[in-house]
């Protein structure tokens, strides 16, 4: 088997709820030691998500999707000795991530400035909602709240209509993906100069960076954008249009005159499609409303397979709105595993996404499903802090780890 890239370094994850485990599970399928830190009176809110019927803590699906590979531990940090504890294993380590609101890892006295006395070159790196300093840094936020503080909720929703929003944690995984990267630019950067260092990814700033054209529109030319349903800006046919079946759909894009005229042929060359408003790009887009009712007309008896069978073969991109269960069954993406299955002693059995990069020589992998509550604190706190069976069992009757 080859060698994991990311072997050898030892990650301290205080991470909660979506950005910081995310980051940290990227680096754990690639090898990285990671130690998820929680408590018993506060574990990690995602043990009890919305898909979690059951409110098992160790049941929920998204907990078992961004926490896989990790090792978990359960410690008091209450404690004089929970802390001292952390600190002793933090010494031991590499990166410690965190995704508190500003100030809670400075009250434990774990920030950057007090985490360097014990290990110079320690890398420490948080994913505050909109950043440590600033008029909002003490603000609450969550994944949803994020996007509409930063715009983007505006830009989701019917043309003419109110603004439904994303109501998605968007901005926790984009943030956790600029955060993966940091931490193994600073990893690289401590191996050729000695130097470890703090590194902060504000979500909002990490969401923005991903909407650069109402930026510059507004800057610019004082233009703001508002919400155009699935509508784009270059593209006449830009949709998803109903089919055959119960609330069945097929997304339908063309950007190119060629692509436009291989569409007509494909459908049969209506005689809407040669009609004078649908003659070129520029007529298209003024007449977009009506040319989806026509391609609407069309998709209705068709399931969302034949139109994309018929259309792809005229190179014409379409393809089907899956569901949840479509999209495991999907013949593709079953081939290439895109959802592996991972045995849990729980659960029985996990279906997780796989290990996304694809490296050729150290490729990344699914070693062992998300950690139970405390279950490896034998390992963590025996081999590596040295403690006996006898300290860890005191320990335990005293509440300190559990």
């Amino acid at each position: 088997m080859a060698k994991l890239p990311l072997e050898g370094y030892r990650i301290i994850d205080f991470g909660w709820a979506a950005a910081a485990p995310r980051a940290t599970c990227l680096l754990a399928d690639m090898g990285a030691e990671v130690i998820k830190v929680e408590t018993r009176k506060r574990p990690d809110p995602v043990r009890f998500g919305p898909d979690n019927l059951t409110r098992d803590p160790e049941m929920d699906p998204l907990f078992h999707s961004i926490n896989r590979n990790k090792l978990g531990i359960l410690l008091n940090l209450t404690t004089p000795e929970g802390v001292v504890m952390i600190k002793q294993l933090i010494g031991i380590s590499d990166v410690v991530v965190e995704n508190f609101s500003p100030g809670v890892m400075k009250r434990f006295g774990l920030d950057y400035d007090s985490l360097i006395k014990l290990k110079t070159d320690i890398i420490m790196i948080s994913f505050p909602g909109v950043g440590s300093e600033g008029p909002l840094s003490d603000v609450v936020t969550y994944g949803p709240s994020l996007a509409g503080l930063a715009g983007m909720d505006s830009l989701i929703g019917y043309e003419g209509e109110r603004v439904l929003g994303m109501q998605q944690a968007y901005a926790d995984i984009n943030a956790a993906l600029f955060g993966a990267w940091a931490i193994q630019v600073s990893l690289l950067h401590r191996e050729r100069y000695g130097e470890g260092q703090r590194i902060e990814v504000a979500q909002i700033e990490a969401l923005l960076s991903t909407m650069p054209e109402p930026l510059m529109e507004a800057d610019l030319n004082n233009r703001i954008f508002n919400s155009i349903g699935n509508a784009n800006s270059m593209m006449a046919v830009h949709n998803n249009y109903p089919c055959a079946g119960e609330d069945k759909w097929v997304s339908i894009a063309i950007l190119s005159e060629e692509e436009w005229k291989r569409f007509c042929r494909a459908i049969g060359s209506p005689e809407w499609a040669q009609k004078a408003e649908y003659a070129d790009h520029f007529k298209r887009m003024e007449n977009r409303k009506a040319l989806d009712e026509h391609i609407a007309a069309w998709t209705a008896n068709k399931t969302p397979q034949e139109v994309m069978a018929l259309l792809q073969e005229a190179g014409v991109a379409a393809t089907p709105c899956e569901d949840t269960e479509e999209r495991y069954f999907d013949p593709h993406f079953q081939e290439r595993e895109v959802i592996v299955n991972v045995e849990h002693p729980v659960t029985g059995v996990d279906f997780v996404p796989k290990v996304v990069c694809n490296l050729s020589e150290t490729p990344g992998e699914i070693r062992r499903p998300a950690p139970l509550l405390g279950e490896h604190n034998p390992y963590v706190f025996g081999e590596l802090l040295g403690k006996s069976e006898e300290e860890i069992q005191d320990l335990v009757q005293r509440e300190v780890i559990y």
